[in-house]
């Protein structure tokens, strides 16, 4: 009985990984600048960090303002209430399905570095590098201004 019952586990588990390759699609609420949600599902977007929701910048004239609050109003106004379709590549230490996701054919990760509302997180990608280097130089979004790295600024204990 116990061999049968280990002999299904098992099954079980390698069985796993092929559902979580399964696309993620729906109607997405936004959590932050690079989470999201369909389904109840939390997913973090791949190669990609945003400012924390609290989290504020610096314009050229010194003034500050919540550049964290204002990438997830710029991803919550492109997706709107389209469909939006998460092809997960895999999770994270908190248990959220790590994907890039995408509006149509449009990869929303890639978009939101594009725009100036994320930065590559080289730590676990290269993928969205060259294009944050063309936003930094065009200083739009966050390079308008000075700004932490996301995760200097979850480091030092200001996270929400």
């Amino acid at each position: 009985m116990k061999a049968r019952a280990l002999f299904l586990f098992t099954v079980a588990l390698l069985s796993l990984p092929a559902l979580a390759a399964e696309p993620l699609v729906g109607t997405a609420s936004v959590v932050d600048g690079d989470t999201i949600e369909i389904h109840g599902q939390r997913i973090r977007l791949h190669g990609i960090d945003a400012p924390e929701s609290r989290q504020e910048c610096t314009r050229s004239d010194g003034a500050t303002w919540r550049c964290g609050q204002q990438a997830a109003l710029a991803l919550a106004d492109r997706i709107g209430r389209s469909i939006v379709r998460c092809d997960p590549r895999d999770r994270d230490r908190y248990g959220r399905i790590i994907a890039i996701c995408f509006k149509g054919t449009e990869d929303l990760n890639r978009w939101m570095v594009a725009s100036g509302w994320a930065v590559a997180y080289r730590k676990y990608s290269l993928d969205y590098v060259a294009i944050e280097e063309r936003a930094h130089a065009a200083r739009i979004g966050i390079w308008s201004g000075t700004f932490d790295m996301p995760w200097d600024w979850r480091a030092r204990g200001t996270r929400h």
